[in-house]
């Protein structure tokens, strides 16, 4: 089977190809059915592993369908196996990926040889005593088959690792090298580099670099040379002494190197574990778990069962045992923690839904890293644990705990029936329902959120459609679901899960245009509020809109193998908005232009040439004949006006170049590979020759800046034959002009270019004059160009004819599509960003490096998503039980070195006005009015009520009173109905109020937002 693309398209960008390839190729064995392992089911399925064999023994029960989102109630009714439920329901995630079943017997009597055909053996809910006896055998295999053990038991989850002696990885990190332009090189014994404009290199030592382009020193040009790192600007590269001196220009870039990773058996590595720490603030924790699950592994042994629920005896012979352990594991502590192994005894027998999706996000990575040697693998053990969630809870009855006969019991164990109760009336917004608002969904329908009917409802939103590429990481979507909305389809999808849950689906954006929707009265009735969104700016807005509103956010995101988990709570902590990260860097526009020094730049300007030809310039020319109806009215204006009517010269342009047949396409767009890549090139080589000096005596042609080498069409290039196709397809689009297939074959396109004549070209001195070289500088507008009485002549010609032969023609503006590899608009892109890198002596990028840097799109992987959306699930259970500030975690992860970082989010800051009077984001102060009520009356009650003098009050980005400004002094007599004009929607206006010092001289305090409401009962007259 013939394998698309586009399926895999965000994670061919984490993985790369080759990782793809190996996949493709691979085999894996996944026993247990469970929460746990139905989450790593879903992610190795959806990245798409050749074969995955799924193994389970065990009968559907009521209790699995609150942790297994793939079993439902007619399978329990009918107690069928759970694999047999599962099973086909996993294959529906991927046509391409051969998923079948077992049921047979694993444990200590099984022969194990039927293991040899897989890559990677995965073991969850299997007894210690099995997991040793498994990765013993799969260590001994030659070669080594890796093994992965995982686990969850109530409040605390484990993975291990173990991929043989030796493991040789490809690429640790994954990140893609930079260049970095040199400044200097000493010569030297060591020869010291130094980066252009302190640029940082982010280099270690140890690590090697190989140098290109240098002029001078160029015995170092294509040599790798390991680097001594001496600053973050500055490395040592060895002895230099002999080479010519270093003149000017080249780069480096970073070498990727094999790194080997030894692993040691399971039964090796109980006494001398190796842990990942994910909290800091806890460093102690990984052996304290690593412990107390040791301890629950021996009870498990001894008793043939986990510890009972809140069984306070099961407890204490669980916290017994933990005496027994070697002394050799407690040598890096005084003891066990006993609070811990009782609080894992009594929840053992439990599940939280989050701590399963999160575990299983991490290890289903570490499964892509065994079978393909992508990313540094874990080493060895790791732990997570949730005791926050349930430490608040130990005083809660005993019965609280108990089952109930229901699909929550395994939660109930966990976090108790009340828990569970406030849980099914929360009322919750999510924005966007992508790959992070499909995990979510998942998530509230194991956790039961917003069932009952009286008081409980999820309401999720989102406009967009589901495309073909969604299918890899936004698991509830199947194929036929293509071009139905995102929103409706999750909804149906989340109800197949928990049919009792109460989803309400909108198509909306959640922006100031819809807060007639979303308005305050909405915001008032929820619980709070989660993002599963891709941009910054909406984040921003529905944190400003949280504030406002005094709601907790839950936000998360991912690029790739990282993401990120923000947890915003009133009063506690500071809001998104309360951070700024660093603006994305804009290339700068003489670099785009003219003096493209990486590929990026290259990319970016083919974007902009295809965005200004097939989009810009035909809507102009459409809107312009909306508003223009004759040739006559047009120079009319111009006539009375004295110059161009706005947009009609670029109108006259396209008039008297618009193609009407194929072959005219074609003429056009073999006129633009000239002007792209021969006169551009031969107009800044005259401007500034090779040998240009700047005013300091440098030569203007040293790095970054590349000189240009114009070239000749050659139509048996591909590059340039696919370049001529793909733009005449292009202005064929815009033209309305039809083609066919016939019309694309190299022969006919040599047939129309044979009789066709460029005009030679001489550079001009007056567009010399106008080249950029100022990096400061920005895009300029667009100039309106004088006509010249010829032009005019063929203008009113051109227009007279439009008219009177109603051929106005009606344009048709393209929409970039970087998915459709059939619309041409991708072979435009990658051929001209290829041809403008090879004149510029750049390395060219792929076509896939060219969509994702074209496209802006984010690289995503399923692991990834399901593991975010599980931590910040967790922490929505801390927000609905109002749980202290020390309970709550952001996260930050990487799983491709791996690394998980857990942190307690900013608390708010308190800011002092004056004397004992603070405000924080959180506080909004308000005043009442009505009709009559003037701005003096205003800064009366503010002063009255407040206890503080107002000094200026600013609306927006409007200043209603500034002592300073002529005339405002008169406005203390106007209504505020009259200054700020209400809306018919708004009950309110929040303002701006400074506050006066205590000083003379001092400057106006900052204060909360005064929120004023127009009349007293809040209502707007």
């Amino acid at each position: 089977m013939e394998i698309d693309d586009s399926l895999y398209s965000r994670q061919r960008y984490v993985l790369g190809d080759s990782a793809m390839h190996q996949m493709a190729q691979s085999s894996v064995f996944l026993s247990g059915m469970g929460g746990v392992g139905i989450e790593i089911a879903k992610n190795i399925v959806l990245a798409g592993v050749k074969a995955v064999t799924l193994h389970d023994t065990k009968q559907c029960e009521t209790w699995d369908l609150g942790s297994n989102f793939f079993i439902r109630k007619e399978d329990v009714l009918s107690q069928r196996r759970r694999v047999e439920a599962v099973c086909p329901r996993v294959t529906e995630l991927n046509p391409y990926v051969h998923v079948d079943m077992s049921y047979s017997a694993l444990d200590d009597n099984t022969d194990l040889s039927f293991l040899r055909k897989y890559q990677c053996v995965i073991l969850t809910e299997a007894r210690l005593s099995l997991q040793k006896r498994v990765n013993e055998f799969c260590h001994s295999q030659q070669p080594p088959i890796r093994f992965i053990g995982c686990d969850a038991y109530g409040i605390c989850v484990r993975v291990f690792c173990d991929f043989g002696d030796e493991f040789e990885v490809s690429d640790p990190t994954g990140e893609e090298p930079k260049e970095i332009f040199i400044q200097t090189i000493t010569q030297d014994n060591p020869g010291v580099v130094t980066c252009m404009d302190n640029q940082p290199h982010g280099l270690q030592t140890g690590q090697s670099v190989v140098f290109r382009e240098v002029n001078g020193m160029v015995e170092l040009n294509s040599s790798v040379r390991q680097v001594s790192v001496l600053s973050p600007h500055s490395f040592a590269i060895g002895d230099t002494s002999p080479f010519q001196p270093y003149a000017h220009g080249g780069f480096f870039v970073l070498v990727k190197t094999p790194k080997t990773y030894r692993f040691e058996t399971m039964e090796q590595q109980l006494c001398d574990p190796k842990l990942l720490t994910p909290d800091f603030s806890k460093p102690e924790a990984p052996l304290q778990i690593h412990a107390a699950m040791l301890a629950l592994d021996t009870f498990q042994e001894q008793h043939g069962r986990l510890p009972n629920i809140r069984c306070l005896q099961d407890a204490e012979r669980t916290d017994i045992l933990t005496s027994h352990f070697p002394s050799s594991l407690l040598s890096f502590q005084t003891s066990v923690n006993a609070e811990l192994v009782r609080c894992l005894s009594r929840t053992a027998r439990g599940t939280l839904p989050p701590l399963a999706a999160a575990v299983g996000g991490l290890a289903s990575q570490e499964v892509l890293k065994a079978i393909t040697g992508k990313f540094a693998p874990l080493q060895q053990w790791f732990y997570l644990d949730a005791i926050e969630v349930v430490g608040p809870l130990q005083s809660v009855p005993a019965e609280e705990f108990f089952p109930r006969g229901d699909r929550y019991d395994g939660l109930r164990a966990c976090i108790g029936e009340s828990m569970c109760q406030q849980l099914h009336k929360l009322r919750v917004f999510m924005v966007g329902c992508g790959a992070i608002g499909c995990e979510m969904l998942k998530n509230f329908a194991l956790l039961g959120v917003g069932l009952a009917k009286s008081s409980g409802e999820v309401c999720i939103t989102d406009p967009d459609l589901i495309e073909k590429s969604n299918l890899n990481r936004q698991f509830l979507f199947r194929p036929h679901h293509i071009q139905k909305p995102k929103s409706t389809t999750a909804a149906d999808a989340t109800c197949d899960i928990n049919p009792d849950l109460q989803v309400d689906a909108h198509l909306n954006k959640v922006c100031p245009a819809t807060e007639s929707i979303y308005s305050d009265s909405f915001y008032t009735r929820l619980n709070f509020v989660v993002t599963a969104l891709d941009n910054v700016e909406a984040r921003r807005y529905v944190d400003s809109r949280c504030v406002s509103n005094q709601r907790a956010l839950l936000d998360s995101g991912t690029m790739g193998t990282k993401g990120h988990t923000e947890i915003i709570v009133p009063k506690l902590t500071e809001s998104y908005n309360s951070h700024r990260d660093p603006p994305e860097e804009e290339i700068p526009f003489c670099t785009l232009k003219s003096f493209p020094s990486v590929i990026e730049h290259t990319i970016q300007w083919a974007r902009d040439k295809f965005e200004n030809a097939f989009v810009h310039k035909p809507s102009m020319y459409n809107s312009f004949w909306q508003t223009h109806n004759s040739a006559e009215g047009v120079l009319q204006v111009r006539h009375k006006s004295g110059e161009s009517l706005d947009g009609s010269f670029q109108v006259i342009k396209l008039l008297s170049r618009r193609p009407s047949q194929w072959e005219q396409c074609i003429a056009l767009a073999r006129v633009k590979f000239e002007k792209y890549f021969k006169r551009k090139a031969l107009q800044l080589l005259h401007s500034f020759p090779l040998d240009t000096r700047l005013k300091d005596g440098s030569l203007f042609w040293q790095s970054p800046k590349r000189p240009p080498a114009p070239f000749d069409f050659d139509l048996n290039d591909s590059m340039h034959f696919t370049f001529i196709v793909s733009t005449a397809r292009l202005f064929a689009g815009i033209y309305n002009i039809p083609y066919s297939e016939q019309d694309l074959s190299e022969e006919a396109v040599t047939r129309v270019l044979a009789g066709f004549k460029i005009p030679e070209y001489r550079p001009s001195e007056k567009v010399s004059f106008s080249i950029k070289t100022d990096e400061t500088a920005k895009k300029p507008d667009l100039v309106k160009m004088p006509i010249s009485s010829e032009e005019e002549r063929e203008a009113i010609s051109q227009l007279e004819e439009a008219i009177a032969t109603d051929n106005r023609l009606q344009m048709s503006p393209l929409q970039f599509e970087k998915d459709d590899d059939s619309n041409g608009h991708m072979d435009f892109v990658t051929s001209a960003s290829a041809l403008r890198a090879r004149m510029y002596s750049i390395e060219p990028a792929d076509r896939l490096k060219t969509k994702r840097i074209a496209g802006k799109i984010i690289p995503a992987i399923a692991t990834a998503t399901a593991a975010v959306a599980g931590l910040v699930a967790l922490e929505m259970i801390k927000v609905v039980g109002a749980y202290e500030f020390e309970s709550f975690k952001n996260c930050f992860f990487n799983l491709a070195i791996p690394v998980v970082v857990l942190t307690e989010p900013a608390a708010v800051k308190r800011t002092l006005i004056r004397d004992d009077i603070y405000f924080t984001i959180w506080d909004c102060w308000t005043i009442f009015g009505h009709e009559d009520f003037t701005l003096s009356d205003f800064m009366n009650a503010v002063r009255e009520k407040y206890g503080i003098e107002p000094t200026m009050v600013v609306h927006g980005v409007k200043m209603l009173y500034v002592p300073v400004m002529p005339g405002h002094s008169k406005r203390l007599k106007l209504t505020m109905h009259k200054l700020i004009k209400p809306s018919v929607d708004r009950r309110y206006v929040d303002l701006t109020v400074s506050f006066a010092p205590e000083a003379d001289g001092d400057d106006d305090l900052p204060g909360p937002p005064v929120r004023y409401y127009f009349s007293r009962n809040g209502e707007t007259p």
